[in-house]
């Protein structure tokens, strides 16, 4: 007599002993909602190549975050359109900017939502570049990391309990924590942008933070979508700057990278599944030619298997409605 068959769909014939067996979760906790918020008041304003997304005044996003935090989901990521630009993205820094100012209210009206404020100069620059350039156009490092410092203090002493600078300088971790430090911000963590490719899925979010680049591309900065490597360099650097969490940017195409990171570093890794995934999943949708929540989960859940600890996406609000049910 040979040796009984095994049988894995032992293990798969309801959804109770799937769900017992389960080896990944995927819950609201664990996503982070990106929110845009703009100058003015009672401003509501639809991104078009974003279905669901939109920019709003501190007064409105502050309804928006009440809504997101009884769905479950306790994590914002912060960003801003300023009231003017200039060459060097002065408004970034300033103390009433629409951040600063939008940080304040969301502290205020909801003490225990995690804010997490995003750190560039991309959306404050009248070029459109994540620094601040030289007299020949290239970017100048240094004099960048200065003025990301300035912006992450600022965020920080509105309250902000995360900084996530996105920008790709060099050094500009160690920079961040020193100042946070100075000023007496000890308890600020940071969240780097570590592993941030220069993908063609950021369209979208260009439209809705009004940063695409006047001139050229961000090629000299954000990585090569060819290389895996260089990532692990990229983390190993932040972490030793004082990183205390870092994040692989976009998610879904870039899943090994994920893996990659989980399995060489102790620090949370934080993937983000950008604009240009979430639109292609919105646009496929509309057509009827795939199943919005299906694919959505499924995606997201691919994310959490390869090692993220959270996610931020922009199906935040969809998901923990899904999950409650």
């Amino acid at each position: 007599m040979g040796f009984p068959i095994n049988r894995p769909r032992r293990l798969r014939t309801s959804e109770t002993v799937r769900a017992l067996v389960r080896e990944t979760d995927l819950q609201a906790d664990r996503l982070i909602y990106p929110l845009f918020a703009v100058p003015g008041r009672d401003v509501v304003e639809p991104v078009a190549a974003m279905p669901g997304v939109e920019h709003r005044s501190v007064d409105r996003l502050v309804e928006r975050a009440r809504e997101i935090y009884g769905l479950g989901i306790r994590a914002v990521l912060l960003f801003g359109l300023p009231e003017s630009k200039d060459e060097r993205g002065s408004e970034a820094a300033a103390r009433d900017g629409t951040v600063q100012q939008a940080v304040r209210a969301l502290k205020d009206a909801l003490p225990d939502l995690l804010v997490i404020t995003d750190v560039c100069l991309c959306a404050y620059t009248t070029h459109g570049h994540c620094g601040i350039l030289t007299a020949d156009g290239r970017i100048d490092n240094d004099a960048t990391l200065e003025q990301l410092a300035r912006v992450a203090v600022s965020h920080a002493e509105a309250g902000a309990d995360w900084v996530a600078p996105s920008d790709m300088m060099d050094g500009r971790v160690g920079a961040i924590r020193h100042a946070l430090d100075e000023a007496g911000y000890t308890d600020t963590a940071i969240l780097s942008y570590a592993v941030k490719y220069a993908s063609a899925f950021y369209g979208p979010f260009r439209e809705a933070a009004h940063s695409a680049p006047a001139f050229g591309d961000r090629r000299t900065h954000q990585m090569d979508p060819a290389n895996v490597r260089e990532a692990l360099k990229e983390v190993a650097l932040d972490i030793e700057e004082g990183a205390d969490l870092v994040m692989v940017k976009p998610a879904l195409a870039y899943l090994d990278v994920i893996r990659a990171v989980r399995q060489q570093f102790p620090v949370p890794v934080v993937a983000y599944n950008v604009s240009g995934e979430y639109s292609m999943v919105k646009a496929a949708a509309e057509r009827g030619w795939v199943d919005e929540r299906a694919v959505v989960l499924e995606s997201l859940t691919a994310m959490r298997r390869a090692g993220a600890d959270a996610i931020i996406t922009y199906h935040a609000p969809d998901v923990a409605r899904w999950l409650g049910n």
